[in-house]
């Protein structure tokens, strides 16, 4: 070619496009950028389309939505297909309220456009560009299109045609278009077959870097559903999934972390991810971290932190944190005490769900040092009218004044009374009725009928209660009613509810010598779980079965940490087990 030729070239429209894409590539963006909005204020689709994505993306220039959506809009109109399926996606995503992208006489009008504000999205604008981009070939556009005619507004949906854009999108490579195959084949999955194609496709969707295949793939190996179950694989799948900001996999691998499950425990990074997830809205892990500080594991207890946590979750209406915080304010651990809030922390429980709220009210009385006689006065009339009424938590609360002597002198025959009245329904009244008749309490002796009650608030999932009533099973000091099974049942569902002591208890029945079968490693698994927690005995336990290898696995140095734990606490076997520690060790001179 000539050397006239090639000036030509240069300053042809296609040659200015490449010498403007050159320059950009190169690190010169801002004459590449002026070149390039030269050239698109022309009407190079190609040129408008990457003044566009500059303005978008912020590469150049300062990041700006409007004047984005304006040249990826004008590309579009001359045909661009990637500009149609970049316009497809912000409508779909959403615009700002009264954001419109509309064509005039001079190009765009963006009159009265609001900078930043809530996404609204328009699917019916999204899937025409999505189809003139799909119909052109776009496997990215493909799959943005299934999308829309599943998860779109009802007249647009049609689930058929959505999977053949999917396979097509999934055929070309395209890894959205292979996580929209795998989520169609799961909304129907029957079979094993089913569920192994649904994640073969997640995986090639998790090759495109895609939290949310990397999440749901991770769900199917921890449960061994159409892959065979890999703890480890599952939990390197949330860790892919959570750096992608996937909150539920966020959560999963902070409790994965922090049960060693999969992985190696690590206190620290499961506090973190739990802290990400619960700052991303996960209400269970806000709960979780408050019982975590309330508790204390591997961190002294800490009050303050855990009431800001147990406050995120209640807020969120989660039962189990209300209460946590109700009781809190209650007693006034962590925070000023002040029944008044502990009252609607119950209240905002109960309304989402627990059981064992209604009645929290009546302990609201341990916090009487404050009240005045009026004050207590008042209280007590209250519940005495509702009770009177037939009301089942006022004769619970009622009974409650009584046993404390709320207004004067307690009364444990009218306590007894009262909460015999209030067990026909309230769990806290069976639990407390069923202790009154066990312990003879200002009742006659009746430890038939008191396991009787007490079961029955066990069955309905008081934790104190399935606790109780483990240990009487245990012992088999009622009636020589001896129930090893039904005991590890109990301690079991109250050790799931967070109860420390069915942790331990749990624990000692697993490690043997019970009319269960005996398995250490569980016992272990719970014993930790309760160290975790702050129980000395449990620390002793676990450094037990650490430094012995009770459960297979033989572990000398955190064995002795967690019996310097037990030590701390004045338990004596601690002491003992360290001192057989040191003997075993080999002196200097051996």
């Amino acid at each position: 070619m000539s050397f006239k030729s090639r000036l030509a070239a240069l300053f042809s429209s296609k040659g200015k496009l490449d010498h403007a894409i050159r320059l950009t590539e190169s690190g010169k963006t801002v004459q590449g950028f002026a070149l390039l909005s030269r050239l698109a204020a022309a009407g190079d689709g190609e040129a408008a389309f990457r003044v566009g994505r500059a303005y978008l993306d912020g590469i150049g220039v300062p990041p700006s939505l409007e004047e984005g959506a304006r040249w990826i809009y004008q590309s579009a109109q001359t045909g661009h297909i990637e500009a149609a399926f970049v316009l497809a996606t912000l409508y779909t995503v959403g615009l700002p309220e009264g954001f419109e992208i509309r064509p005039t006489h001079e190009g765009l009008d963006f009159s009265h456009v609001p900078s930043a504000g809530p996404r609204h999205p328009d699917f019916h604008l999204g899937i025409h560009w999505a189809r003139i981009a799909a119909e052109a070939g776009s496997p990215d556009a493909q799959a943005l299109l299934g999308y829309i005619l599943t998860n779109g507004p009802e007249d647009l949906r049609d689930p058929a045609q959505a999977r053949s854009w999917y396979d097509r999108s999934a055929a070309a490579g395209c890894s959205q278009g292979h996580l929209g195959v795998a989520l169609a084949i799961l909304e129907d999955a029957r079979t094993d077959e089913q569920l192994a194609a649904a994640a073969r496709h997640l995986t090639e969707a998790t090759k495109g870097g895609l939290g949310t295949a990397f999440d749901i793939l991770g769900r199917m190996y921890e449960s061994g559903s159409g892959v065979p179950r890999d703890l480890g694989r599952a939990a390197t799948c949330f860790h892919e999934a959570a750096e992608r900001n996937i909150v539920t996999a966020q959560a999963r691998y902070g409790l994965m972390l922090l049960e060693g499950t999969g992985i190696r425990r690590h206190y620290g990074r499961a506090e973190t991810w739990l802290k990400r997830a619960a700052t991303n809205g996960d209400t269970q892990s806000a709960a979780l971290l408050g019982d975590l500080c309330a508790n204390g594991g591997d961190l002294p207890p800490n009050l303050v932190e855990a009431a800001r946590w147990y406050r995120l979750a209640a807020e969120q209406k989660h039962a189990g944190a209300a209460r946590a915080l109700g009781l809190l304010y209650l007693t006034g651990s962590g925070v000023h005490q002040d029944p008044d809030v502990a009252a609607h922390w119950f209240k905002v429980a109960s309304e989402s769900g627990d059981t064992h709220a209604d009645a929290d009210f009546g302990n609201l009385i341990l916090a009487g040092a404050s009240a005045t006689s009026d004050e207590k006065q008042a209280l007590h009339a209250r519940f005495e009218k509702a009770a009177e009424k037939g009301d089942l938590v006022g004769a619970y609360n009622l009974g409650v004044c009584y046993a404390e002597g709320v207004t004067g002198e307690q009364n444990g025959r009218e306590a007894a009374r009262w909460m015999q009245k209030a067990a026909d329904g309230v769990v806290n009244a069976q639990y407390w009725y069923g202790r009154m008749l066990l312990e003879g309490r200002d009742v006659q002796p009746d430890p038939t009928q008191a396991l009787y009650w007490m079961e029955k608030a066990a069955d309905a999932g008081m934790a104190e209660a399935q606790v109780a009533v483990a240990g009487l099973l245990v012992d088999g000091n009622i009636n020589g009613r001896r129930d090893h099974e039904k005991a590890l049942t109990l301690y079991r569902n109250a050790a799931e509810s967070g109860n420390v002591d069915a942790m331990f208890s749990l624990a000692a029945l697993y490690g043997g010598g019970h009319d269960v079968p005996e398995n250490r490693p569980q016992a272990q698994i719970w014993f930790r779980k309760a160290a975790q927690r702050g129980n000395g005995l449990a620390q002793m336990m676990l450094g037990r079965y650490l430094c012995r290898g009770l459960a297979g696995v033989t572990d000398p140095v955190e064995g002795r940490i967690w019996l310097e734990r037990a030590k701390a606490q004045n338990i004596k076997d601690a002491e003992a087990e360290l001192a057989l520690l040191d003997e075993a060790q080999p002196d200097d001179d051996d």
